[in-house]
């Protein structure tokens, strides 16, 4: 199943499941969706459910809250999440922080969703990661699915989620095809918001990633093993906010190196988070080296084909940083 099949899948189910739970954004309807996410929801619940917007986010992301604040369950589509900038107020400032500013007398169950990071040839403007962004703000959770049964599982748990959250998908992943378990096809499938997956099991280094980059650390990791360099953990995050912290200490203890790697700017980033939480844990003794992030370049993303294949880091990148990882210890 593709990702978009098993997005399209987990709204299909929970607006069945829930009259309460709508749609709306720019294009979700008579379109289908920018990305054909929403293909055939329109006719199947009507206009009502799957509402076409203006092009003004800011207005429509206000109206959705608002909605949330009154017992709704609001997906909320950008059609890029950069487009999501011009709605920040509405997410950061009414969506996370309302629950609490109410002395918890008003929730605020949102699903934001769409596109974020690199996508191909559009340029520095539609061109970045919002995980560090949106993952600093309290009040909000924030998912990062890389395959198919991370798309459906955890948008499925995003919207009965009783809290905003926000789903970060990324639109090179929407094509591609992945394997679903017997248990990821039921309409009950749903993974926890916070919990990380260990998606290949490895003694000698930890790779942790999320969203496109667990494909190239899985694929570094392999390299590595074929060429009989060493055997590489890679955790797979999923959850951005909360952070799974237990199952990277946990992973370190054993394998005693770590690398993050993802899409978005080095400063500030996922991976200077898990630095941070590393060092203030028990893990920081198990270390042998330190801590190496993987991450996009520090330059807003050159439209140029050439220039663009530079600014983030793929296959070969990791599988380059793992082995200097290998050859370097504390104090040496």
């Amino acid at each position: 199943m593709t990702v978009r099949d098993a997005l399209n899948s987990a709204l299909e189910e929970e607006m069945t499941a829930d009259e309460k739970v709508y749609l709306l954004g720019e294009e979700v309807g008579q379109y289908n969706g920018a990305y054909k996410v929403s293909k055939g929801l329109l006719d199947k619940f009507g206009p009502k459910r799957v509402i076409d917007t203006p092009i003004t986010e800011s207005g429509f992301c206000g109206l959705a809250v608002g909605s949330a604040f009154a017992g709704l369950k609001p997906v909320c589509e950008f059609m890029t999440w950069n487009f999501a900038m011009q709605a920040i107020d509405q997410i950061v400032n009414s969506a996370a922080k309302t629950h609490y500013m109410s002395g918890g007398n008003v929730d605020c169950p949102i699903t934001f969703r769409g596109p974020n990071g690199a996508a191909a040839g559009v340029a520095a403007q539609h061109s970045q990661c919002f995980a560090a962004w949106y993952g600093s703000v309290p009040g909000l959770k924030v998912v990062s699915p890389w395959n198919s049964e991370d798309a459906k599982g955890l948008l499925k748990a995003a919207i009965r989620d009783p809290n905003p959250v926000v789903v970060l998908e990324n639109e090179l992943m929407y094509g591609i095809s992945f394997p679903m378990s017997e248990a990821a096809l039921s309409k009950d499938f749903v993974l926890e918001i916070g919990k990380a997956k260990i998606e290949k099991e490895g003694t000698d280094v930890t790779i942790v990633a999320h969203s496109r980059s667990v494909g190239f650390a899985l694929e570094a990791a392999q390299l590595l093993e074929k060429e009989g360099i060493c055997s590489a953990e890679v955790i797979n995050l999923r959850s951005i906010r909360p952070l799974d912290t237990e199952t990277i200490i946990k992973s370190v203890k054993k394998t005693n190196r770590l690398v993050t790697v993802e899409g978005g700017w080095p400063q500030y980033g996922v991976g200077s988070e898990i630095c941070a939480q590393i060092m203030e844990s028990e893990a920081f003794d198990h270390l042998d080296a330190p801590v190496v992030r993987v991450t996009g370049a520090d330059v807003p993303t050159p439209y140029a084909q050439n220039l663009e294949a530079f600014a983030f880091p793929d296959t070969e990148v990791i599988a380059r940083v793992v082995k200097r990882t290998l050859n370097k210890k504390i104090g040496a």
